[in-house]
């Protein structure tokens, strides 16, 4: 039903050729195929990191919290602008998140001004989001969390291959935790990761993914032990072989396709830039390389943006809201998480364009005219609603 959709995989016969391979192997679960990808991955974010893969990037924010003791009576400062994972994973280790806002309507990243006020004598942590792939202020963040002696999360769901003044994220704060969701930059379907510098949380995080664990089942199919301790209650975060040797794959594509989602946003970006009233975030991060994983717009307080979703699904274009507020959800409705005026007005007015790396000439072309018109024809109905 659509000409344009909001996402497509960039995968090709390399893809299925290493599914294959693993299926020939006979080795299914967490292997030799795991070890390479997190090598890999580790490698490409430089500075020493160190590197997990687990089940999937909601995995990867329990995991960080757990092995950074969080749990009740503390409380974590987490973005009002994000995936509802992050609270969600908060609340199942017994604490209670705290939202901050966003900075600007220009910058929708978490505000350090705000994060700094949010904070009590029962904060034990920050988990920052880089949004839309652009990367925080780090410095500041890291600044304010050394300050007040406060853990750092990095949620880098969007973000693989985006740099603050030259350095990878997810190497700032504690840990790092990426997503490789379906939809995300570098796609396995259901995957992540988690990082960190430091070789203790590392070897903990290790232990949570797989039971408490001290040697896995690998280890004993190649007779490298023949039992196994249980260090500390565990749970089973592991990634599979298939999902690692597509992960693989993406990872060495991605640092091209990073440079053709780029070329996408830099083409709408031209063309809306003189749509009278709409806000394109992050118009300028001259020490930040982001991954360009969505193209978000801020529409008009006045404009109806279920008009122009339902126009542009008429014309074959596929939209999204990225995201919903999350104190308007039925599991949170009614608590106190915080004021967070900024990004409760984003929420209610975001809607995200497709992007993805093998969209064509005539893709972000039907996208650019779909998108002039639906949003013309929305301003239009309000100025005739206005006039009578």
């Amino acid at each position: 039903m659509w000409k344009v959709q909001l996402f497509k995989l960039n995968f090709d016969h390399r893809e299925a050729e290493a599914v294959a391979a693993v299926i020939e192997s006979g080795w299914l679960t967490m292997g030799e195929r795991t070890t390479s990808f997190e090598s890999a991955f580790a490698s490409f974010l430089g500075e020493d990191a160190k590197a997990a893969a687990v089940s999937n990037g909601t995995a990867a924010l329990h995991l960080a919290l757990l092995a950074l003791g969080v749990g009740p009576g503390d409380e974590v400062i987490v973005p009002a602008q994000t995936f509802v994972a992050d609270v969600n994973a908060v609340m199942l280790t017994g604490a209670r998140p705290v939202m901050a806002d966003c900075t600007s309507f220009d910058d929708w990243n978490m505000s350090v001004e705000d994060i700094e006020r949010k904070v009590t004598p029962r904060t034990k942590c920050v988990m920052i989001v880089h949004y839309a792939g652009v990367p925080c202020d780090m410095d500041a963040i890291v600044a304010l969390c050394r300050g007040r002696g406060l853990s750092l999360v990095e949620d880098c769901a969007h973000a693989p291959g985006a740099t603050y003044k030259g350095r990878s994220v997810g190497t700032f704060g504690d840990v790092g935790c990426w997503s490789f969701f379906t939809n995300k930059n570098l796609s396995v379907g259901e995957g992540g990761m988690v990082t960190t510098l430091s070789p203790e949380l590392d070897r903990q995080m290790r232990y949570l993914r797989s039971h408490g664990m001290t040697t896995l089942t690998l280890d004993r199919h190649k007779g490298r032990a023949i039992t196994y301790d249980v260090v500390r209650p565990g749970l089973n975060y592991r990634i599979d072989e298939m999902r690692a040797a597509l992960g693989l794959v993406q990872l060495a594509k991605l640092r091209e396709a990073n440079i053709a989602r780029r070329r996408v946003v830099q083409r709408y970006r031209d063309a809306f830039s003189a749509l009278e009233g709409l806000v394109i975030p992050f118009g300028s991060t001259p020490d930040r390389e982001p991954s360009y994983h969505i193209f978000p717009v801020l529409l008009p307080a006045e404009v109806d943006r279920t008009q122009v979703i339902e126009n542009l699904k008429a014309q074959g274009v596929q939209s999204s809201i990225h995201y919903p507020a999350i104190h308007e959800f039925s599991a949170y409705a009614g608590m106190d998480l915080g004021a967070t005026p900024i990004a409760d007005e984003v929420s209610r007015r975001e809607l995200t364009l497709p992007l993805y790396p093998g969209m064509t000439d005539e893709d972000i072309e039907t996208v650019i005219a779909a998108f002039r018109a639906a949003y013309m024809a929305a301003r239009e109905r309000l100025a005739v609603g206005i006039a009578g």
